[in-house]
């Protein structure tokens, strides 16, 4: 039961339309719109003191001022221009850092790719020749014999950069990071606008999150020494990185489309 002269409060339509001169006074000295302060009761809003009221006024504006978002607002500072250009500022980087890996990978190989060419240049390679007494004769080394040695300490050079751990870690850094933003530009695009863009931008970021996820799916095969699985990695990595240019300028056209149509935060 409520007590007599206790009446219950209820919360006013959500619309820009004040009907008192106190509410009007009130929402013109702190330039907050009436759809602003919907999320309270209005009566309650108006008996706090001043400070709160103050800190009201400068932080409701700022998570949901509808001008910084695009969207409608349903969803604050998500719909803003700030969390909008993560996404193609991440994948820049992923993008400088795909370009890192594939260096890492070619490197390993070629430690691999080396010791094949010394095999098959010993299988040349003339035997040392020695005297009667059974010992070698010195001469000078034949072309296959300095090339042998040069090979030789360029592989030496290439063990000390540990490139296959190099390679490995960076594959796996590039295929987290890579997969979470993908994912994340679309819904950062759905929160904005509440749809998606179907078009080169989004089906080229799709195959690019899809390659990803085989190359890493043929790293078992690749550790057991199955050559397919090496030049397929290989093969697809080098179309990833060709959708990943060739995806670039609608990425920009987007980021101007963000600054058009979105504001800060």
């Amino acid at each position: 039961m409520m007590r007599q002269g206790k009446t219950r409060r209820s919360a006013r339509p959500a619309d820009n339309r004040v009907g008192t001169p106190r509410e009007r006074k009130l929402l013109q000295g702190l330039q907050l719109t009436r759809k602003e302060i919907d999320f309270f009761h209005f009566d309650d809003f108006i008996t706090l003191p001043k400070k709160c009221r103050l800190t009201f006024s400068i932080s409701v504006p700022w998570t949901f001022n509808s001008d910084a978002l695009a969207a409608g607002g349903e969803f604050g500072l998500l719909e803003g221009r700030s969390l909008a250009l993560i996404h193609p500022i991440v994948m820049g980087g992923l993008f400088v850092y795909t370009l890192w890996a594939g260096y890492l990978g070619w490197q390993w190989r070629r430690v691999r790719t080396i010791q094949n060419e010394i095999t098959e240049l010993k299988k040349q390679a003339k035997p040392v020749a020695v005297a009667p007494d059974g010992t070698p004769v010195n001469a000078p080394p034949s072309p296959v014999e300095t090339q042998i040695q040069q090979l030789t300490e360029e592989r030496k050079v290439l063990l000390k950069g540990n490139f296959r751990d190099r390679h490995f870690n960076a594959g796996s850094i590039l295929l987290g990071f890579g997969v979470f933003e993908a994912i994340g530009g679309g819904v950062n695009t759905w929160i904005r606008t509440g749809k998606l863009f179907p078009g080169p931008h989004l089906f080229a970021g799709a195959a690019i999150t899809v390659l990803w996820a085989a190359a890493a799916a043929l790293v078992p095969a690749m550790q057991k020494g199955n050559e397919t699985a090496r030049s397929l990695h290989i093969a697809l990595n080098a179309v990833n990185v060709v959708l990943f240019i060739w995806q670039i300028p609608t990425g920009l056209d987007i980021v101007l489309k963000v600054f058009e149509f979105t504001k800060w935060p």
